[in-house]
């Protein structure tokens, strides 16, 4: 059969199983199985149930996925998130605009220790919001921005999101968070300057309020403090070569224990419901990585990536328009599917023509996490405005769409920065190798 009409047949089959509501890891898994059966026979196919699993939940790397998860549940009882927008606040709050500022790096903190983007925007829709709102600040404005910065998480490591994709690429995980660190720069800055240009469009949007003295500056910061010990011990850790990825994501687990058990804030059930909700979302992730797996070697014994980089050399188009083609077709996937699941999906035909147009790895690893916060906020799915509207169901979701816009373009924006300049990503990584 003609690979590329192999790959189509598998394609179809693959979304016509997610259509009917089977889990994606499972349809993925359930294809891959019988297109190899189909090529290799049944007796080869069905060794994959049997040496994939215990690969995949013997790896250590895919161990810091419940760990950092953890992390996240402890930080946000033990408040975290609270102390670190109160600095924030603290510091740039009499600025016009400056609590939506102070939202952007309160989540950009908060990101780095919490696993989950909607985790973060759930949270600092508890926290900040009531405070925009209270302080006459227009709900399109406050929406937006905190949907952006929980959006944002993406791009902040430790990213579940950057953990799947440099398990399913084989790809190391220390390369990429490393490779994030300017693209997430920049995102904030161009967050940041998003927020100005808004304000400065509309100053009735965010009214300013009194400076906060250096007295109360001081104290926000002694209330931050295990915050920002459990952040430097974290991140100085594994940057710095001290700690593996696997023992900084330990490190940080037991550290949030302890801050939310010292402080008094975590309670039986709270330390319960936090093992119950990681294990849940670890087990989803080890379905949809094994699944993945199962999927890429029926695709690879096809040849249907080979098929598919050869047709794409023969057209007659420079690079950047083929980059250009697959970031439109993400954002168009991105639409009406789920952002890993699109990963997934695609990787195994989309990262061969990475490659074979002599791209990095690690620069589409960053590229496809900045396409993964694009989908979380932009319409008509995006899963962090859905999450907003219905923790505010006052603010109408047209409101909170019109309020990501500007984030949006900020996000478009850092896309066709990287694509036109792959040093971006690549440059840190090259100087601490």
């Amino acid at each position: 059969m003609d690979p590329l009409l192999l790959g189509a047949a598998g394609f179809a089959g693959l979304l016509a199983l997610i259509a009917a509501c089977v889990p994606v890891g499972v349809a993925m898994a359930a294809v891959g199985l019988v297109g190899y059966g189909c090529l290799a026979g049944f007796r080869q196919a069905l060794t994959l149930l049997s040496g994939d699993p215990v690969s995949y939940l013997s790896s250590v790397d895919f161990a810091t996925v419940p760990l950092f998860l953890l992390m996240g549940s402890f930080a946000s009882a033990a408040g975290f998130s609270a102390d670190l927008y109160d600095v924030a606040a603290a510091f740039l709050g009499h600025r016009r605009g400056g609590l939506s500022y102070a939202t952007i790096m309160g989540s950009a903190a908060f990101g780095a220790v919490c696993g989950s983007s909607t985790a973060t925007a759930a949270t600092f829709a508890r926290v900040a919001l009531p405070e925009m709102r209270a302080r006459g600040y227009h709900p399109r404005l406050a929406a937006g921005t905190i949907a952006a910065g929980g959006a944002l998480k993406s791009l902040i490591p430790p990213s579940l999101v950057m953990i799947l994709y440099c398990i399913i690429s084989r790809t190391f995980i220390i390369d990429l968070f490393v490779a994030a660190l300017i693209p997430a720069l920049l995102t904030i800055v161009l967050n940041l300057c998003a927020i100005a240009l808004s304000v400065r469009l509309s100053p009735e949007a965010a009214p300013t309020s009194a400076r906060a003295d250096w007295r109360a500056r001081l104290a926000s910061l002694r209330r931050a403090a295990p915050a920002l010990v459990l952040l430097l011990a974290v991140f100085g850790g594994f940057y710095s070569g001290i700690f593996t990825i696997d023992e900084a994501a330990s490190v940080a687990a037991v550290l949030s224990l302890v801050f939310a058990t010292v402080r008094g804030r975590l309670t039986w059930q709270g330390f319960v419901r936090g093992l119950c909700e990681t294990a849940g979302v670890s087990v989803m992730l080890y379905v949809i990585v094994f699944g993945a797996s199962v999927f890429s070697y029926f695709m690879t014994l096809g040849h249907v990536p080979d098929a598919i980089v050869a047709a794409i050399g023969g057209l007659a188009l420079p690079k950047l328009a083929i980059i250009g083609l697959l970031l439109v077709a993400y954002i168009i996937l991105g639409t009406v599917f789920d952002e890993i699941a699109a990963i997934v999906i695609t990787l195994p035909f989309v990262l061969p023509v990475i490659v074979q147009l002599g791209y990095d790895p690690l620069w589409w690893g960053v590229v496809m996490v900045i396409q993964v916060e694009l989908a979380m906020i932009h319409p008509p799915f995006g899963i962090i405005v859905f999450l907003l509207h219905g923790l505010a169901p006052d603010i109408p979701m047209g409101m909170i769409y019109r309020g990501v816009v500007p984030f949006i373009v900020a996000d478009l924006a850092v896309l066709v920065l990287l694509a036109i300049f792959p040093a971006l990503a690549l440059w840190l990584p090259s100087i601490i190798g």
